[in-house]
This record gives C-alpha cells, sequence and structure tokens, in this order.
C-alpha cells in the first residue's frame, strides 16, 4: 500500500504528467514549424482532471442516475470514469503555401501558459509537502 499525502495529491501527480506531455507536445510543433504539411497537435485533459477531482473530492453531480430495470438492458457506461487526456490537431490557422499551419506565436504564447500553470503545480504540491513536514517535525520535538 502506497502513502497517501492527501487525496489531492495523485491529482497534483497526475496534472505535472499531463502538463509535461503538453510541453513536448507544443516543443514537437515548435520543432516542425518547417515540416510540409504538418498539423499542429496539442492535448486537453483539463476535463478529464475535473472528472478525477470529482471522483477523489466525491462530489455529486446534479444528473439523474440512470436505473436498469431489466438484466437484458445494456448497462450504463461510466464516461466519467475515464481519465485520460484527449490529443487532437489544432487546426483553425491558415496553412502555409507548403501545407504547414504551425503558427510560431500560437505555440509559444502556448509552452509559457503551460509552464506558468507547471510551476503554479509544483509551488502548490510543495506547500502541500511543507505542511506535513512541519507536522513531522513538530512531533519529533515532542517527544
Amino acid at each position: 500500500m502506497a502513502l497517501s499525502i492527501s487525496r489531492t495529491h495523485n491529482l497534483i501527480k497526475d496534472a505535472l504528467d499531463f502538463r509535461a506531455a503538453r510541453q513536448d507536445m507544443i516543443a514537437s510543433n515548435i520543432a516542425n514549424a518547417d515540416t510540409p504539411f504538418y498539423r499542429p497537435r496539442d492535448i486537453r485533459f483539463e476535463e478529464a482532471l475535473a472528472n478525477k477531482a470529482d471522483e477523489l473530492l466525491k462530489k455529486d453531480s446534479s444528473s439523474l442516475a440512470l436505473a436498469q430495470t431489466d438484466s437484458a438492458h445494456i448497462p450504463l457506461q461510466n464516461k466519467k470514469s475515464n481519465h485520460k487526456p484527449t490529443i487532437f490537431f489544432r487546426d483553425g490557422h491558415m496553412a502555409r503555401n507548403d501545407g504547414n499551419s504551425v503558427d510560431l506565436d500560437i505555440e509559444t504564447t502556448e509552452m509559457s501558459k503551460n509552464s506558468i500553470m507547471f510551476n503554479a503545480l509544483i509551488q502548490a504540491n510543495k506547500k502541500s509537502s511543507a505542511i506535513y513536514k512541519s507536522v513531522i517535525e513538530a512531533s519529533q520535538k515532542v517527544n
């Protein structure tokens, strides 16, 4: 059994993993800025994290539960249990003559926003860890 610092510790860990994956994907887009017919990709994980947060914090959605009145009915598939990010092509930008639609201004802006969010998660994790560290240190002084 793994030691869990708090219910949200795993959520922060997953968010950091997703932010790192997004940083790699944006870096790949920038690296392929001169590749003909390259379409920039991105990763959407905010919904997956929100679903996982609801599950961890036991937030009940205000949706009506589906009753299965017969064993022959197809059971409801819970879509919220999938905590995987979605990879998609970020289109909507004008493609150049070579078919490439990478916009370096957008990619560097997205990379900066992602870095800020990554650093904010690191700081939140440090603050959470510092609270537990202070409790452990205080309990050692009592003995």
